[in-house]
């Protein structure tokens, strides 16, 4: 598939999660086989008040993949301008798409109207995909949930309008706003939303290993798959699923190869933010490399109280030497 001139041969996006995909833990999803990223939501309206911090989320490196950056808002002309500023940006040179944020469940987010909010409006969906649209001259992406509860499930409506307002390529999370990420994805959904469409649509919700990500895509009928949660702790999923879907043998990544590419997103983080802030940061992500091996329960804890790299990598050292 294609979102403007980017080719994705497999498929295979590094679906946006606040607070993770930043640009450490692209990188290494990228080095594992993830084709595509997007960004952690930015605020559209900070963006426009010429917000530093928010600027910063937005950067792309040149050790990076392809980055789609994601912003959020739901007033048009606010969204539009963010958009323009961002691709016009030179720390965003790099930037190959535009991703508006319609599926965000978090509360503050839903409640000011923003996020998966804007799913009971597919007229305001219309319009602030067209507005974007007008403002860049890069594909513009939307990403949705199946409706804001079980008693209004609109996806099809929602993506239509998005398509309507010029959308190249739409994501769809199987999950209602209600739901957050408990309950299962709904794939009759997405598989709905794929037959009423015609631009790219990309699935998301569940997919922790290959087999789910081969099931997805029969299951639904899908362009791509996008990888969250199941990739937090194990960008490796990437290459697994690339190799189920070439034919190919995979092997799982050693302890140790778990533990150098933990280390490694790490180092990139601190480099990016400092030392401390990037520890504090990453701890639950970098502790999530050692599960399912031996003592991983109280190395967690230890990382999740460490403040410089070096405890990391005590702790990191320590759980190689138990698991020998």
């Amino acid at each position: 598939m294609k979102i403007g001139q980017t080719e994705i041969k497999h498929g295979l996006f590094l679906a946006p999660m606040a607070g993770y995909t930043d640009h450490s833990m692209r990188v290494v999803c990228h080095e594992a086989g993830a084709e595509y990223s997007v960004s952690e939501m930015v605020s559209a309206k900070a963006v426009t008040f010429n917000d530093k911090k928010t600027f910063s989320l937005a950067k792309i490196f040149p050790d990076e993949g392809p980055v789609a950056i994601q912003i959020f808002g739901s007033e048009p002309s606010v969204m539009a301008e963010a958009a323009r500023l961002i691709s016009e940006n030179e720390a965003c040179s790099r930037l190959v798409a535009i991703d508006i944020n319609m599926g965000c469940p978090v509360k503050k987010i839903f409640s000011n109207g923003e996020g998966s909010a804007l799913m009971k409006s597919p007229s305001l969906i219309e319009k602030i995909t067209s507005a974007v649209k007008r403002a860049v001259n890069i594909p513009v992406t939307v990403k949705i949930r199946t409706g804001v509860d079980p008693s209004h499930i609109n996806a099809v409506e929602c993506a239509l309008a998005a398509e309507s307002g010029g959308a190249d390529a739409l994501c769809i999370h199987g999950r209602t706003t209600k739901q957050m990420y408990g309950g299962k994805a709904d794939r009759k959904i997405i598989e709905k939303v794929k037959s009423s469409l015609q631009i790219p649509i990309i699935a998301n919700g569940d997919i922790t290993n290959a087999e789910e990500a081969l099931s997805m895509f029969s299951d639904t009928g899908a362009d791509g798959i996008a990888i969250g949660r199941g990739a937090v702790g194990n960008p490796f999923i990437f290459c697994e699923i690339r190799s189920a879907l070439e034919n190919k043998f995979y092997t799982k990544p050693t302890l140790k190869d778990r533990i150098d590419t933990a280390l490694r997103q790490l180092s990139i983080a601190t480099c990016d933010k400092g030392e401390r802030l990037a520890v504090i940061e990453a701890r639950g992500q970098i502790a999530l490399y050692l599960k399912g091996f031996s003592g991983a329960a109280r190395i967690r804890c230890e990382i999740n109280r460490a403040e410089t790299l070096k405890e990391v990598e005590k702790s990191m050292l320590t759980a190689l030497n138990e698991n020998k």
